[in-house]
């Protein structure tokens, strides 16, 4: 019978540096899913220590603040520790808000459950001139006490040992207020539950006394008896009275732990303070953070790196008589940036595999149908959607640097600005910012916010958000864009971006003003000190968004190309469609006659008015058909492309002969971006809103995508049309905000009514 493995969970405030230390201590062992009928993310891995021959299972908690049910994270936490009986409980404390981070600490100490705490990040208290006594504090709260950092990996192994050896160890739960003015309330409710044989009683009686929710769902009877006894003895508010005596325990015991200052009698600006006076500065702030994204897009497609080639750099000269990477590392035009060449590798690896195959399948005599299935699904759909994943990869590290490093935090809160007159909270955009990775997990984080209002708001905008399966659409397109209408490409991706963070800002307000209209809720945030990325935690992270994307192209994608492969091959009356000509002997485009192209004809209509419908010559119903496969899955839309064209390589020809005019063809990007995310989301978006609320949602992003790319269209191939549509978009704005002051005037004058009559 196999050993059961000790059960270590990770507990602690956000930004403390929980994940952190789960990645060093689970490396690539970690995997995620969601805890069971809760849409909150389930971190687990394993922790091996070879050297002691010792193993153990690591749960990364949900970085919360405190074990009040406000939130699912809350619950999850909660519920875990008190229902799943971890073996022991390691509290990860950011050594450099010591108060605050104890303040849960105290809550942990009142159940039942072996705990050891961690005091990370006592390497940054060391550089300004400050310790804790780790020794001390572990006799003032009774339990095991290590300094960490889990940045840097250090005593990482001193703490599982401590964790392991405690985890053997039965710990009875003891309260700071038991000795304040609630300490006989405190009693008389635990022998309550003791009676009732609750386990982890003095946890219970304690929310119980403070009218705990969850606590009143569980045990109704408990609690009246726990409120009854707080009657009798006329104390106050316990609730607020508990939270302000935690704290005044904290600061007048445990935090005398910490020595030394940094300096005597003059306030010193932190590293981090310093840099927040430039990065969240009011004036420079979303500057400097549209500058970020534009050189992360740099870096990440341009074929002109710091634009020499457009300086005058004689590239041709300078590399003369040592052409053997050209086009791989450098052009004519410039050298390339480091997702061009990349890609450009992968490209030429997995051209040179499938031509070694077909060549194989010819010489052996495979007949000519089973060569074009096996081309459209390997080389045509998983190879030239494969092509595409460098430059995803490189995009994910970037955008890794920038939230690992602390920078994310304070783009949420200098957003906070904008969308506070908007309705919302910046809390709101950390969701739309992890829109940028997967759509999926950033509407599962919608969960954190405070309203139902809010989070539908917020759910319905993260669709517009460019996540990682839309860039190779992206970059399909925006290398037609500079190749045949001369538009630099890596602006291409970050107007993209763009367009759904200020299509995003503007849906917001107007839902805010019309049906999503409440009070804007509170927003309160740390912002954690800069810090230089783990190198380790970087790796998994890109190899875990690498294996997803591979994982999906294997599936989802060879599936489409196979589905497109027999649509387009076979006629109505299923016969296979070999090499045709017409009357002169010339040969036909492909897929003349075929299933698809039938199907796709018949639903063009619908895309004329955006310029890719049946207003196009060629083979223009492909944008058609890309843009319904990628309803289910966003790398259908650039592999559908790839799949008609023959590759890659072939899509400019494709998309340049079918007539499509420049508004038609941005409209086609700009649609796909912002339409009805993947079925995953969709699934997710359903699981996240209200009942009801899933048909309004879908038929607000077809709606909306199909409005904004119409205005894209008009603006391009009919400029004139600017002096009617922003007129337009300007007076549905100020229509909805007289209504919207309308309606709050109607309510005041209710409220005030209803005052005045009580």
């Amino acid at each position: 019978m196999a050993e059961k493995k000790t059960v270590i969970a990770l507990a602690g405030n956000p930004n403390c540096g929980k994940t952190t230390l789960f990645n060093s201590l689970t490396g690539a062992t970690a995997y995620v899913g969601n805890w069971p009928g809760v849409t909150v993310e389930k971190r687990q891995g394993t922790y091996k220590n070879r050297k002691n021959r010792l193993t153990a299972e690591v749960v990364d908690l949900p970085g919360i603040y405190s074990l009040s049910p406000y939130t699912p994270e809350e619950v999850v936490s909660r519920d875990f520790i008190l229902n799943e009986k971890p073996d022991v409980v390691v509290n990860i404390l950011d050594a450099t808000n010591l108060e605050r981070n104890l303040y849960m600490t105290t809550q942990i100490m009142e159940m039942d459950v072996p705990m050891v705490v961690a005091l990370n990040m006592t390497d940054i208290l060391e550089k300004d001139g400050v310790s804790i006594d780790a020794d001390d504090l572990s006799k003032k709260l009774g339990c095991p006490v290590v300094s960490i950092s889990a940045l840097r990996q250090s005593n990482l192994d001193a703490l599982m040992m401590a964790a392991l050896k405690e985890a053997g160890h039965p710990r009875k739960g003891k309260s700071i207020l038991s000795d304040g003015t609630y300490g006989k309330a405190i009693d008389e409710a635990k022998a309550l539950y003791e009676e009732a044989g609750i386990e982890h009683p003095l946890f219970h009686a304690i929310k119980a006394l403070e009218n705990d929710e969850k606590e009143l769902e569980a045990n109704p009877e408990l609690v009246r008896r726990c409120q009854e006894i707080l009657a009798r003895g006329s104390y106050g508010d316990f609730e607020a009275d508990s939270a302000d005596q935690r704290y005044q325990y904290i600061t007048g015991n445990y935090v005398l732990s910490r020595k030394g200052k940094a300096e005597e009698g003059k306030e010193k600006l932190s590293v981090s303070d310093k840099v927040d006076r430039v990065l969240t500065n009011r004036i420079a702030a979303i500057p400097i953070f549209l500058v970020a994204l534009f050189l992360i897009f740099h870096l990440t497609f341009s074929e002109d790196l710091l634009y020499l080639g457009k300086m005058g750099v004689p590239f041709s000269t300078c590399f003369e008589g040592n052409p053997y990477f050209e086009g791989l590392f450098w052009t004519d035009g410039g050298i390339n940036s480091l997702g061009v060449i990349l890609a450009n590798l992968l490209n030429g690896i997995t051209g040179w595999i499938w031509g070694s195959i077909e060549k194989g399948l010819a010489a052996i005599n495979t007949p000519e149908w089973t060569i074009g299935l096996l081309g459209s699904a390997i080389n045509d759909g998983f190879f030239a959607v494969l092509g595409f994943l460098p430059q995803i990869l490189v995009l994910f590290f970037f955008f890794s640097l920038l939230e690992d490093s602390g920078y994310m935090a304070r783009v949420a809160f200098v957003f906070d600005r904008i969308f506070r007159r908007a309705g919302l909270s910046g809390r709101a955009f950390i969701p739309m910012l992890m829109g940028y990775g997967c759509g999926v997990p950033a509407m599962v984080n919608t969960r954190t916010l405070n309203t139902e209002k809010e989070r539908t708001a917020t759910i319905r905008v993260i669709a517009f958000f460019c996540c990682g399966a839309k860039v190779a659409a992206v970059a399909a397109v925006a290398a037609v864009l500079a190749s045949h209408w001369g538009w630099n490409s890596e602006l291409v991706g970050l107007s993209m971006y763009l367009v759904g963070l200020l299509l995003a800002v503007a849906m917001v307000i107007l839902m805010h003003w019309t049906t999503q209209r409440e009070k804007t809720p509170p927003f309160i945030m740390e912002l954690p000190a800069y810090h230089a990325p783990q190198p380790r935690a970087l790796a998994i992270h890109i190899w875990d968004k690498a294996k997803g994307f591979v994982k999906k192209a294997a599936t989802i994608i060879i599936l489409a190309a196979i589905f497109i492969w027999v649509f387009s091959n076979f006629t109505p009356s299923w016969n296979y469609i070999p090499a045709m000509v017409d009357e002169f002997g010339q040969p036909l485009p492909a897929y003349e006659g075929s299933i698809l192209k039938n199907i796709c004809e018949m639903i063009s209509p619908i895309f004329y008015p955006l310029g890719f419908g049946n207003n196009l010559g060629g083979q223009g119903w492909a944008l058609t058909m890309a843009s319904a496969l990628g309803l289910v899955a966003k790398e259908a839309v650039a592999e559908a492309l790839a799949s008609i064209a023959g590759g890659t390589a072939g899509i400019e020809a494709l998309v340049v002969g079918s007539g499509i005019s420049l508004g038609g063809l941005v409209a086609f990007l700009v649609f796909n971006l912002t339409t009805v995310p993947c079925f995953a989301a969709i699934a997710t978006a359903k699981a996240e809103l209200p009942k009801g609320q899933l048909w309004k949602t879908i038929l607000f992003w077809l709606g909306t995508s199909y409005v904004v790319a119409l205005f894209v269209r008009l603006s391009f191939d009919f400029v004139w049309t600017l002096a009617i549509t922003i007129p337009l978009i300007v007076a549905l704005f100020v229509a909805a905000y007289l209504w919207y002051r309308h309606a709050c005037k109607k309510e005041e004058a209710l409220a005030a009514k209803e005052g005045g009559e009580a």
